[in-house]
């Protein structure tokens, strides 16, 4: 299975789609707190329609948290700061995807993190800051969901 990771999130409709894209594609969804909404709001139930029911969500009170209930996984950080494209990776059986706060990305002390694989990006033109939180994690989970001939990851 791939897992999708959030940490602290901020924006609900984005959460909602990834919600709604995780149903789709078979995906883990895994929300680090502080969230900057509540689950049950409105705007993350009408991104998500009516794939809540559908989709695989699990919470962490923090980093360490998550962490501790995920030792051995590979987890691959997103961020503009990253030297490797989402596509030089080879995705295995339940890889991490990591993805920061829409207005602040990934904090330096999670980027350096020992369990932190690898610092991983989506090009952009040069003159962009950076994609829309939802659209980078489609990006990324349907590469490495094609990469298995559109099947599971389990």
């Amino acid at each position: 299975m791939l897992h999708i990771c959030l940490f602290e999130p901020e924006i609900p409709p984005n959460t909602g789609n990834i919600i709604r894209l995780c149903a789709n594609v078979g995906a883990q969804l895994h929300l680090i707190h502080p969230l900057g909404f509540t689950l049950d709001s409105k705007q993350v139930k009408r991104a998500g329609l009516d794939y809540h029911d559908l989709a695989k969500v699990s919470q962490y009170d923090s980093w360490q948290d998550f962490c501790s209930k995920h030792v051995g996984k590979r987890i691959f950080a997103l961020t503009t700061k990253g030297v490797t494209n989402y596509t030089d990776i080879k995705y295995q059986n339940n890889d991490v995807l990591l993805f920061g706060p829409e207005t602040r990305g990934l904090p330096q002390q999670i980027r350096e993190d020992i369990r932190i694989c690898e610092l991983i990006r989506i090009p952009m033109a040069s003159s962009s800051r950076s994609l829309n939180l939802s659209n980078s994690v489609s990006i990324v989970a349907y590469a490495a969901w094609h990469q298995h001939g559109f099947t599971s990851l389990c």
